[in-house]
């Protein structure tokens, strides 16, 4: 607003993320010196009272001015030679080496774990043989960019090789490698001061080929290709993408499914008659093998086995009356799938959308009213699992285009 339209503004920021806005952000990611005044943490969720204190009792965390001199201040001083800089965002530095020097074992490990590159679960070096061998697994060439990343900061090219690099990181093996690159467009994984997570969804016939766990226990820490795939996105997440912790993230509790992101598959060959699987939902072809990624917080499992006396979806539209975001996508086991068509009626995944969409309602808390949170649009559904017990998880993760995440096809990373 100052440079565009010479109108004085200044920014504010809580205090947990006012280093962030001051040095990383100038630094990597605008360029302009905003002048800022930051508030004391937390802001949401107190008291007008407090509110109140902070404005006209507290302190500007950026100065130490009292807060409402510090507006004042940053509104009308004249702007120092730095903050009148309007040129581009300035270059990031120059990127290390591809190589490291040669060193021990131990050493490199501990190393890895200093630049915050890893989950800190114990790691594959990525040594030049083993990540050559990798890029076995696709025909693209390895200085192939794939997205170029600005946020949180510099301009880092994601390449195929870097890819690589991560999924050997990561203990994958090649036949892995198509899929990872693919969830290489989704990179970085959703960060926020609240606790968000992820979701990984991967339909077609890759699911096969690569032996993906889409029966019992597909939630669970028993298969190779479901773990290695979501670790990978962790870790290309916090190097490729430059997520640490208290410099570009804040969250309070964070998330452990950011460990392995829910990397699941859907069981197509379970799906009732007239159920499509999620990819074709997206507009993809059945033979195509996609990689689907969502955005959320919440993970609310139907703890409660179905039974046809007590109307399945009835108690799932109870569960998504705790979810805020707009978004929900249910994962539910094949079993949950036919009780809802066979018993309840529900003919397709859409029909299943619509009743939700049509009949969730909760209170607006501004109003006071009645409202019907959930788009059809915006509610997915994902069928998964052994068939072993009727349950299922609600969650808000955004799955779908336009929601903070997609889907991209895995065959264009072959």
């Amino acid at each position: 607003m100052e440079q565009q339209y010479n109108i004085p503004s200044v920014g504010g920021a809580a205090a947990n993320i006012i280093h962030y806005a001051l040095n990383h952000d100038f630094k990597y990611t605008n360029g302009s010196p905003i002048r800022y005044i930051a508030f004391p943490f937390p802001v949401a969720g107190q008291p007008q009272s407090v509110h109140h204190q902070y404005i006209f009792e507290g302190k500007d965390v950026v100065t130490g001015k009292p807060m409402m001199q510090a507006f004042i201040d940053a509104l009308t001083l004249p702007l120092s030679e730095n903050e009148k800089y309007r040129g581009p965002a300035p270059e990031p530095p120059a990127g290390a080496s591809r190589f490291l020097g040669p060193d021990t074992e131990e050493n490199l490990h501990q190393l890895f774990k200093d630049l915050d590159y890893t989950d800190y679960l114990p790691i594959v070096l990525p040594t030049e043989e083993r990540v050559a061998n990798m890029l076995k697994g696709t025909s693209h060439e390895p200085d192939e960019v794939i997205k170029t990343l600005d946020w949180p900061g510099g301009k880092r090219e994601v390449t195929v090789e870097r890819v690589a690099t991560c999924a050997v990181m990561a203990g994958a093996r090649p036949e892995h490698l198509p899929v990872i690159l693919a969830l290489a467009n989704h990179v970085p994984f959703g960060n926020s001061t609240s606790s968000m997570a992820n979701m990984i969804l991967v339909n077609g016939p890759i699911r096969d080929e690569i032996n993906m766990n889409y029966g019992t226990n597909v939630m669970g820490p028993h298969n190779e290709a479901n773990s290695v795939i979501g670790r990978s996105y962790t870790i290309m997440s916090k190097t490729i993408g430059g997520l640490h912790s208290e410099k570009t993230t804040w969250s309070s509790l964070g998330s452990t499914m950011q460990y392995n992101n829910v990397c699941i598959a859907e069981n197509e060959e379970r799906l009732p008659n007239g159920w499509e699987p999620f990819h074709v939902q997206m507009g993809f072809k059945p033979e195509d093998s996609v990689i689907s990624v969502g955005i959320g917080w919440s993970y609310i499992s139907g703890v409660v086995m179905a039974v046809r006396e007590r109307p399945v979806h009835t108690i799932m539209g109870d569960y998504m009356k705790t979810l805020m975001m707009g978004s929900v996508t249910v994962i539910m086991d094949p079993t949950v799938a036919d009780l809802l068509k066979e018993s309840l009626g529900f003919q397709t995944k859409n029909q299943l959308s619509k009743w939700f969409a049509d009949n969730v309602e909760t209170t607006d808390f501004s109003s006071g009213k009645k409202i019907k949170p959930f788009q059809e649009s915006r509610i997915k559904i994902v069928v998964t699992g052994g068939g072993v017990q009727t349950t299922w998880f609600v969650t808000d993760f955004m799955m779908g285009p336009g929601m903070m995440g997609g889907s991209t096809l895995i065959d264009d990373w072959r």
